[in-house]
């Protein structure tokens, strides 16, 4: 199948479509992605660290209050609205790290509370991060098989 040519009139629209196209500034984003991903990163670290000082965890062992924390935060901040704001200025920086979820868990949550406790907000709570849990207990049970089969047949103990 050829390409069709474009008319002049589509050369014409794709110019000045072109020039008042908004011009995205993809350093500064990724910057801003890197920075505020890194603090919250940093203040995950502190509170690994708080757990390990305070309540004689490994380091091993403060990852899951860690992590628990660290959702909780940014559930209560997306409660008062200031995890939007921090999202709306660091985009992937704020979503990627384990506080994104608790984020997408708790929006869904607000976002629906208006149809009830059962059928709006348990019904929508884990819209977008069901398929997260899904995929991550169903990756950590099929680890844990191998794992398993391997200790098994003493190629690792």
């Amino acid at each position: 199948m050829a390409k069709q040519s474009k008319s002049a009139e589509q050369i014409a629209y794709e110019k000045v479509e072109k020039r008042y196209e908004t011009k995205r500034p993809l350093l500064k984003n990724c910057l801003k992605a890197f920075l505020v991903g890194g603090i919250i990163c940093t203040i995950g670290q502190g509170i690994t660290y708080f757990y390990i000082y305070f309540f004689n965890f490994t380091e091993q062992t403060a990852g899951n209050p860690t992590v628990a924390t660290m959702v909780f935060i940014a559930m209560l901040l997306t409660g008062f609205g200031v995890y939007d704001k921090i999202a709306q200025f660091a985009g992937a920086g704020s979503a990627v790290p384990v506080t994104g979820f608790g984020n997408s868990v708790i929006s869904a949550a607000i976002e629906h509370r208006t149809e009830g406790f059962v059928l709006g907000v348990g019904g929508n709570m884990f819209k977008l991060a069901g398929t997260v849990i899904l995929f991550g207990v169903f990756s950590a049970f099929v680890i844990a098989l191998i794992k398993s089969s391997l200790i098994q047949l003493g190629v690792i103990s």
